[in-house]
């Protein structure tokens, strides 16, 4: 808030008596005349000002809505380009896993590729078995026929050959078994290597089948490929959007920078057209909002008053009436919050807030607020039991609510005679009135406690 020096007040308080002692001399009707023009530009000042501070009010508001958009869109980037970058970044992994189970299929194909090979050899020497049980057999037979001969041989020489007919049928007998057994070696291996040739074709299949392992295990490499591929690619576009994204976010945040700059600049316009409409009436000279102060004022020594008598009768301590632990009432929305004097303000504002309703059909307010902002007692239309629906709430719960922007800090921490603000009240839903804030300081027992707010239209 811009502020002008107590020297200027007085210079100009001076300057409004001066006027007025030359409107009563006798003979001075220039002067007279010439200081009720003054008085009419000062008037006519004072409601451009007033114009002019709701123009830049409106400004300031509109400012601040887009600000705030500003914010969350370069918010909203800022987390798009964090799980942009995750998404790259996982994306990097996919492909590193994706390669390694490609080596993996690879060293895999030239295992089976071995195998294969072991299955050949195995092939070779199962053939040699076959090859030695054959020549087994042939063996046995011939020595079926010896011994067959020698029994013969054994029969010719009657009783002195006896003894060779028993050993010529043992051998006959062992000759049989020899035989049976090479012709079951032979049948073991003919059926072992039929079931390794087809091991084998099945894992070394020339013709690709669909059922064939080395098959399996090629279209498994090939798709291992293009899995790497895919991630690659995947990487590449999600780092052209990642550094799209990022030009974008800073294109926010310088945006959202040059945005609180002109709303710097805006509440400053809006200070100057407040600091005119303030010096005006310190002036002297009557506007529209002279009354307006004047019953501010009033309301603003009696609650003064109210809390020092109630401090001296014990009915509330100065630790409970400058309590700042603000105890959130739970479930609401918006948010409310209780105070050690919440209660009290309960019992004593009401008397002497409501009648100021009644000063002006422009009157929309009045209610005392803490040094924070803190507004405890709400006038009874502005102090509805909270719904489930938070547009309806803002709009009618206005009571245990925390006003810490611009115009209700304001208005809490001022110390001058009083301030004249002029604001865009927020109704919820996005519903905003433009209206004129006049506050008084409230100070007990020389303890600044906050302030008096009254609000109206313009």
């Amino acid at each position: 808030m811009l502020m002008f020096t107590n020297r200027q007040r007085a210079q100009a308080r001076d300057d409004t008596k001066r006027r007025s002692e030359e409107r009563h001399v006798p003979g001075a009707s220039g002067a007279a005349e010439s200081a009720g023009r003054t008085s009419a530009v000062f008037e006519d000042i004072a409601r451009r000002a007033s114009g002019l501070g709701r123009e830049a009010a409106e400004v300031n508001g509109v400012l601040e809505e887009v600000s705030a958009s500003a914010l969350a869109q370069a918010g909203t980037l800022d987390a798009a380009m964090q799980s942009i970058a995750t998404m790259v970044d996982s994306n990097r992994r996919i492909g590193e896993a994706t390669r390694a189970g490609q080596q993996c299929l690879a060293e895999a194909n030239e295992t089976v590729a071995r195998v294969v090979s072991g299955f050949g050899e195995a092939t070779q020497t199962l053939g040699q078995v076959s090859g030695s049980a054959r020549e087994i057999t042939q063996i046995a037979l011939q020595t079926r026929l010896v011994a067959f001969n020698a029994s013969v041989e054994a029969k010719r020489a009657g009783e002195a050959g006896r003894g060779f007919a028993v050993v010529a049928e043992a051998v006959k007998d062992l000759a049989a078994r020899v035989d049976d057994a090479s012709r079951q070696i032979m049948q073991t291996v003919a059926m072992l290597d039929a079931r390794l040739a087809a091991l084998a074709s099945e894992i070394d299949d020339d013709t690709q089948r669909s059922g064939s392992f080395r098959a399996a295990l090629a279209r498994s490499e090939e798709q291992a490929a293009r899995a790497v591929e895919a991630a690659q690619q995947n990487v590449h576009c999600c780092e052209e959007v990642l550094d799209s994204v990022r030009r974008l976010a800073d294109g926010s945040h310088r945006t959202a920078e040059a945005i609180a700059g002109t709303r710097s600049k805006a509440e400053k316009f809006l200070e100057l057209s407040e600091s005119l409409i303030e010096l005006t009436v310190e002036s002297g000279i009557e506007t529209e909002d002279s009354a307006f102060i004047g019953h501010v004022l009033g309301a603003a020594e009696r609650v003064s008053r109210v809390f020092e008598e109630a401090l001296d009768s014990g009915a509330v301590t100065m630790a409970e009436l400058f309590d700042e632990n603000y105890a959130p009432v739970p479930g609401t929305n918006p948010p409310q919050f209780t105070t050690r004097f919440t209660a009290f303000t309960d019992r004593v504002l009401p008397p002497i807030q409501e009648p100021m309703l009644q000063v002006s059909p422009k009157v929309m307010l009045c209610a005392a607020v803490d040094r924070n902002g803190y507004l405890p007692t709400h006038n009874a239309r502005y102090s509805r039991p909270q719904g489930s629906d938070p547009v309806w709430n803002a709009a009618n719960c206005r009571n245990r609510r925390m006003f810490n922007d611009r115009t209700g800090l304001a208005a809490g921490r001022n110390r001058r005679r009083f301030l004249l603000q002029t604001y865009r009240r927020d109704m919820g839903g996005g519903q905003f009135v433009y209206m004129k804030d006049l506050s008084a300081p409230i100070l007990v027992h020389g303890r600044h406690w906050g302030g008096l707010r009254l609000s109206y239209q313009f």
